[in-house]
């Protein structure tokens, strides 16, 4: 059975794409480096602290996390991963968005040809309801559909 859960959306959008679920803080660089620095084409989660993703493809991808975690330079990865086309397909944060993420995935939005749906505020609730694998539906009006 399908359920739905209602954030605010940062970059406006939609999509449908399996669900990727981290359920500990998403460290951008650490996750990247590895594709970004060395050619990884199936942009596999490069951060060994975080065994839910771990060595998991982000690209095409519905992002699923509560917030991101580490250095400054997060927000510039989302917008070097946008350039190279390595975005996941969206992402669904259980929490408000901290505004290092928001600026990376806005600037990656605006400054590239490559777009990826943000949307924030789900809920505790939603990352204790998905799982990896589930397809995720992603409407305009912020609303996330598991199922």
């Amino acid at each position: 059975m399908a359920k739905t859960f209602k954030g605010r959306m940062v970059v406006p959008g939609s999509g449908r794409a399996p669900a990727l679920v981290s359920h500990g803080g998403f460290n951008t660089l650490a996750s990247y480096q590895s594709a970004l620095m060395f050619g990884d084409k199936a942009v596999k989660c490069g951060d060994q602290n975080n065994p839910d993703i771990y060595k998991k493809s982000l690209v095409n991808a519905a992002l699923c996390l509560p917030q991101t975690i580490g250095s400054t330079t997060g927000g510039m990865v989302f917008y070097a991963a946008g350039a190279l086309g390595k975005l996941p397909a969206f992402m669904c944060f259980s929490k408000p968005i901290d505004s290092l993420a928001a600026a990376g995935v806005i600037m990656a939005d605006v400054w590239t040809e490559n777009h990826m749906p943000v949307v924030d505020s789900l809920g505790d609730e939603f990352l204790e309801t998905v799982k990896t694998g589930d397809m995720l539906t992603l409407s305009e009006d912020g609303t996330v559909t598991v199922g």
